[in-house]
């Protein structure tokens, strides 16, 4: 008997472990996976044993005595447990089982198998060759490779680990392999393995008896089916069949269409499918729902056009406040459609006809413009335009399409609307944020199960126009999968010279989407793939100003949220105080979603209170400032505002994110040692600049980095012209730029001027000026180039009580975007040079501090 050893039990369900074979384990429950953490820990073993029910919770009444030291092999860690790789390496026999750690341990001894007293006996060898054979007849029946069959069995000689072998991958019951495993003589082991085999090759031979006469018993079914068609056709001719009154349903549908010359014959061919399947059957369901859907696109059905410019301005104004260059730029992309349809729509009155292909574009064009053209590769060039209501909506269609883009909740999908209701046309949204595969756009095959057609065609369905306004929501937040790429589906939808043949995998036909307006949305423009965004042309949605946004609160959200909550017919009105305040204080965004949240949470908590019999906060039917406070809670925002005093090494710079424009200190300090400038023989300073070391925190990003060291060199090379006394110079051994808030990442070239007039104050000992705020790239001579997003910059500089700002001269016109009443109330400095720089924020008083004690170390 061998020694005894002590083994992490590993409980096994429905199925038995055997020696020599390797198999897959599912572990879940924690005391198994306790079990396993303890092997791991040692030597990888453990001891696997069956049990005899399927209970969750395994204890040792319910395990076998007899079962397999196994070694663990591979292991892969997951969500509901682990998957590992289980060896088994020898019976063993359990003396004793125990609970230790919240896992069953196992005292067990090996188990020594029984070999027969001669191996060279005729019967045992007999028996052995037997089993091979029965057991590569077996694999064979299953199906497996004969080649593979042979070289698994012939893989091992001895007969007792035969046996182990075929006992598991054989199906049998738990009982019966255990039976097996407890079975110590490898003749009796080896006999009893032969006798499942055996059965197994009957069970199989008598499955495919029974698969023959099944067979057969088609042949008389196909007859008995063939008899059936023939009866459903008698009914037709009697008019009692429901499949053929649907079938006529369909087919007066889509006669009535005016459908293409491909579509027409497609839906034909799918007719006399149906016609032809029977009426329950899979193939039937999947063409009659394609032929529905065939049979409620919109192919001609178009809205007529009616656009008056004067008009759509006038909804424009009506339904947005603000948002001037982005109004005006829509009109004109509605006045240049105006004419042309104009232009259209006369010269059909005129000689009845017009060519297409005057108004489809070259392939090569994505911007197609009227003019002579004999068509292109799809074969409707050289169709003649009769119908002025299709003629009007070709011209109102072509030409660039739009992008909106913009931060969240400025109005990009609400102008859309506003363009419909100007056109007179239907509306319709998809939203393509996450779409990952390119059936998302162009629809699935009808050869996979649940097979749809596209968004784009959903949304013509949805849309039942022809001449829909279509806004495709989020194109910059398209994903890439292995599926396919959305955007480069998106090219064929966008481009003019294409999008008339449009083909969606489901229909399989060319569907027009020529007449079809597409504008789009996005957050992010720098996330549109390069061919995408080609097609379009960007308007830019910046954000409003509390000015813009206090005015649209007053005019459309307060109202609708006062509306909403039951208080409409109160008269209830915010004083502008107050409105001001849930501006500042509970929101940050360039957009009004926010506000909008917020002033539904105020009439909220108004309404509950009046429902409660509580009315004293609304007795004067006006919510003042304090209220809101009191509503509310404490300020959920706190933006930067202006310094309280000048002071030396602080700068104030300005920053532009999605969520709008905002104010950032950019801090400045030198650490000193106690090196002296040296003079020349005529007496004067020499500035010996040391090594020194730059310290930059506050999650500076690359580009941010690089204008920081750019700064530090421009103010040390150029000391004795900005000013720097040498001994200041000379004692610098680390500067550290800081930049508050720590826990936000910052990025950019515009922070350079800041940066480097924060070095220069603190070097020189002068102080900033508190309202001054600046933006700009600089250069190691001193040069301030442009950079973005001034508008934006601006308006946060205003908000945080900014008076006076720098900027790059290159940015001077960008000064046109700022609203009136913010250039107004501010004094702009258009500078070239850092020295204009310096000129304008440094103040000649520094720090009230001894020149010596500026010169120790840490000062």
């Amino acid at each position: 008997m061998g020694q005894r050893q002590t083994l992490p039990v590993l409980p096994l369900r429905g199925t038995v472990m055997f020696p020599g074979i390797t198999a897959p384990i599912a572990a879940g429950r924690p005391g198994t996976l306790r079990a396993i953490e303890t092997a791991l820990k040692g030597d990888r073993l453990v001891f696997a044993v069956a049990q005899r029910d399927n209970t969750e919770e395994p204890t040792s009444d319910i395990l076998f005595t007899t079962g397999v030291i196994a070694r663990i092999g591979q292991i892969q860690r997951g969500l509901g447990g682990v998957q590992l790789l289980l060896q088994g390496e020898q019976r063993a026999t359990a003396l004793q089982y125990a609970e230790v750690d919240g896992y069953l341990q196992a005292v067990i001894v090996p188990s020594e198998e029984m070999m027969p007293l001669d191996l060279k006996n005729a019967a045992f060898e007999a028996l052995h060759k037997e089993a091979r054979e029965r057991a590569a007849e077996l694999g064979e029946k299953r199906g497996l490779p004969e080649e593979v069959v042979h070289q698994v069995l012939d893989s091992v000689d001895d007969a007792g680990k035969f046996s182990d072998l075929v006992a598991g991958y054989i199906e049998l019951t738990v009982p019966e392999k255990q039976g097996l495993l407890e079975t110590l003589s490898v003749e009796e082991r080896l006999r009893r393995v032969l006798v499942h085999v055996q059965r197994q090759i009957g069970l199989l031979e008598a499955q495919e008896d029974i698969k023959s006469q099944v067979q057969e018993e088609l042949g008389e079914r196909q007859r008995e089916m063939f008899l059936r068609e023939q009866l459903k056709a008698i009914q037709k001719e009697l008019g009692d069949d429901d499949q053929s009154k649907e079938i006529t349903e369909l087919r007066e549908k889509l006669t009535k269409l005016e459908l293409p010359k491909d579509a027409r014959a497609e839906a034909e061919r799918e007719l006399g499918r149906l016609e032809r399947a029977g009426r329950e059957s899979m193939e039937a369901q999947v063409i009659r729902t394609y032929l529905e859907w065939i049979a409620e696109l919109p192919w001609s059905k178009r809205s007529d056009d009616h656009l008056e410019l004067a008009r759509a301005g006038e909804i424009l104004e009506e339904d947005h406040y603000g948002l001037k260059d982005v109004k005006d730029r829509v009109l004109e992309f509605l006045a240049v459609r105006q004419l042309r349809a104009q232009q259209i729509a006369a010269e059909v009155a005129t000689t009845g006809e017009f060519p297409v292909s005057k108004i489809k574009g070259d392939t090569s064009d994505a911007n197609p413009t009227l003019g002579s053209g004999n068509g292109n590769g799809n074969g409707n060039g050289d169709r003649q335009i009769t119908d002025a209501k299709e003629a009007k909506a070709r011209a109102m269609a072509k030409g660039p399409i739009l992008l909106f883009n913009g931060p969240p909740g400025v109005g990009k999908t609400s102008i859309a609307k506003s363009i419909a209701r100007a056109l007179g046309r239907e509306y319709v949204r998809v939203a393509l944020g996450g779409a990952r595969d390119e059936a998302d756009i162009r629809g699935h095959r009808r050869t996979y199960v649940g097979a749809m057609p596209g968004r784009i065609i959903q949304g013509m369905k949805q849309a039942g126009s022809k001449n829909p306004v279509f806004l495709l929501d989020e194109v910059d937040k398209l994903g890439t999968s292995y599926q396919g790429d959305p955007s480069s589906a998106l090219l064929e939808v966008l481009d003019p010279a294409q999008n008339d043949s449009f083909t969606d995998h489901y229909l399989g036909v060319p569907f027009d989407l020529s007449e079809v307006l597409f504008i789009a949305t996005s957050n992010f423009i720098q996330n549109i793939p390069g061919p995408l965004l080609d097609r379009m042309e960007v308007v830019d949605f910046s954000g409003y100003t509390e000015r813009e946004k206090s005015e649209i609160a007053k005019t459309y959200l307060i109202p609708r949220q006062l509306e909403e909550s039951g208080l409409g017919q109160r008269d209830i009105t915010f004083t502008d105080d107050a409105v001001m305040k849930v501006i500042s204080e509970y929101t940050r965004e360039s957009g009004v979603r926010q506000l909008e949240r917020q002033l539904g949470a105020v009439a909220r908590k108004v309404a509950r209170r009046v429902a409660m019999g509580d009315t004293a906060t609304i007795d004067d039917k006006v919510i003042s400032s304090d209220e809101v406070r009191e509503l509310l809670g404490r300020p959920k925002v706190h933006p930067e505002r202006v310094a309280e005093h000048d002071e030396v090494g602080i700068t104030t710079g300005m920053y532009y994110t999605p969520m709008g424009g905002d104010i950032m200190f950019v801090e400045a300090s030198i650490r000193r040692g106690s090196t002296a400038p040296a003079k020349s023989d005529d007496g004067t300073e020499v500035v010996r600049v040391g090594p020194i070391s730059l310290i930059l925190t506050g999650q500076l990003g690359d580009v941010m980095k690089e204008s920081a060291r750019a700064a530090l060199t421009y103010a040390t090379n150029n000391a004795a012209l900005l000013g720097i006394p040498a001994n200041r110079v000379a004692s610098a051994s680390e500067a550290h730029i800081h930049v508050p808030a720590g826990a936000i990442p910052k990025d950019g070239p515009s922070a350079g001027i800041a940066i480097a007039l924060a070095l220069v104050s603190e070097m020189s000992n002068r102080k900033v000026r508190r309202d001054v705020s600046m933006t700009g790239e600089i250069t190691l001579r001193g040069r301030v180039l442009p950079i973005g997003g001034v508008k934006e910059k601006v308006l946060g500089a205003h908000r945080a009580g900014i008076k006076e700002v720098i900027i790059p001269k290159a940015n001077e016109a960008d000064l046109e975007d700022v609203p009136d009443e913010v250039r107004e109330q501010l004094i702009f400095h258009p500078v070239e040079t850092m020295r204009e720089v310096l000129a304008i924020a440094l103040v000649d008083q520094g720090r009230a501090a001894p020149v010596e004690a500026e010169e120790l170390i840490g000062v």
